[in-house]
């Protein structure tokens, strides 16, 4: 028989004989060698044809935007419309009051009615004088003062009926009408408001189909489309897309149409205009939006992730696995991004294995363990990045990948 005392000691021996044997099955001994080794990920390096999309941000512009203001001065008395309306071109908008203009209608009718009545008398005496000049009895000097007479009415018959004229436009001008067809913005005026000729804005009108969207680019971006240019037989027909600020892409392709004649002295940006229809008027004036230029495909491009890049005093490498499974440093040409990618221009190979995760304090020449990962296990991507925007054009943080 085994005293208590005996018995929790033999207890404690199978326990820790027990725990020792269990340890021992779950964890395979690592040797020094393997402890030392750099864990990392890595992915053979990508070569294909690539498309290449440029992004800017973006503002939407109406394509004609019309201040209306009236050509004559006077209070509002009748508004026939209200702020936001879509209008045909020629629809009536306002009235001004026109009595002072009827009035002056009147005046400038009854002087020119008045100037002509004297026209009429001053040549019946100069035919009267002509008459009496053939007979011998008048001098001729009285036929020429009455000629000089007769041309001055004349003068004055002429310039009345020229201020008839004006003064019948300024009462038409009385009535205001849409220049063009478009939706009217909401700063509109209200009824009894007094407006001064040529200077106070009634309201905006704008068209909305189509639209432009506006956006700039810098110097060198400028120098590397007319690059892609020189290098094409066929003049490039640049596809211009729009991806709103909610991270929607417009269904609509756009084309540019305008550029500016020289880059901004603030900013060394040329500002260009490309134009998208808007059938539906989901893009209003003001909005923001990236655009992105595509239309041009380079073959057999060399891709290499972002995150695999690292940059230092000015440079660019990238970590490749060498063939004797260390870590070994390239220095490479960068070009330009796609999606998740860089174009490398000089540097690395297609045979090259570049290591994507475990890069921080990452030495050359250190032995690796590697793991070979894919694209789609790391999240990378040709498309690109959707972003949204504030209401200063800004870039948001990054929302959606397509």
């Amino acid at each position: 028989m085994f005293s208590v005392k005996s018995k929790l000691s033999i207890i404690a021996l199978i326990t820790i004989l027990t725990t020792t044997l269990f340890l021992g099955c779950g964890e395979e001994e690592q040797t020094p060698q393997q402890a030392q080794k750099a864990q990392v990920k890595a992915m053979k390096v990508i070569q294909r044809d690539t498309p290449l999309v440029s992004e800017f941000a973006g503002q939407i512009l109406a394509a004609d935007e019309v201040k209306v203001q009236s050509k004559v001065s006077g209070n509002v008395v009748e508004k026939y419309v209200t702020g936001g309306q879509f209008v045909e071109v020629n629809q009536p908008l306002y009235k001004i009051d026109s009595r002072t203009y009827e009035s002056a209608v009147l005046k400038a009718r009854a002087d020119l009615a008045q100037s002509e009545a004297t026209l009429n008398n001053a040549q019946i005496d100069l035919y009267r004088d002509q008459k009496l000049l053939e007979d011998a009895a008048i001098a001729e000097q009285v036929v020429t003062t009455q000629q000089a007479q007769v041309r001055a009415y004349e003068a004055q018959a002429a310039a009345n009926e020229a201020l008839l004229k004006t003064a019948m436009e300024n009462l038409a001008d009385t009535m205001i009408y849409a220049p063009m067809s478009g939706q009217l913005s909401v700063d509109d005026v209200a009824v009894g408001t007094f407006v001064t000729a040529g200077q106070t804005t009634l309201v905006t009108i704008g068209s909305s189909n189509p639209i432009y969207a506006q956006f700039s680019v810098s110097e060198s971006d400028y120098l590397k489309f007319l690059h892609i240019q020189s290098l094409k037989t066929e003049q490039m027909e640049i596809d211009v897309t729009l991806t709103l600020a909610n991270g929607t892409e417009y269904p609509f392709v756009g084309k540019i149409v305008e550029s500016d004649r020289e880059m901004a002295n603030n900013t060394g940006s040329l500002t260009i205009k490309a134009l998208f229809p808007n059938p539906s008027g989901l893009l209003l004036p003001g909005m923001f939006a990236r655009v992105k230029l595509s239309g041009d495909t380079r073959p057999n491009c060399i891709l290499v992730p972002q995150r695999s890049v690292q940059q230092l005093l000015g440079k660019s490498f990238v970590m490749v696995v060498g063939k004797d499974g260390k870590s070994e440093a390239r220095t490479v040409t960068l070009g330009d991004k796609v999606g998740s990618y860089y174009i490398i221009e000089d540097g690395i190979t297609p045979q090259d294995t570049v290591i994507v995760e475990g890069l921080t304090n990452l030495q050359e020449g250190v032995d690796l363990a590697v793991t070979e990962v894919t694209a789609g296990e790391m999240g990378f991507t040709l498309a690109e990045v959707t972003s949204t925007y504030n209401a200063d054009a800004n870039v948001g943080q990054s929302s959606t990948q397509q």
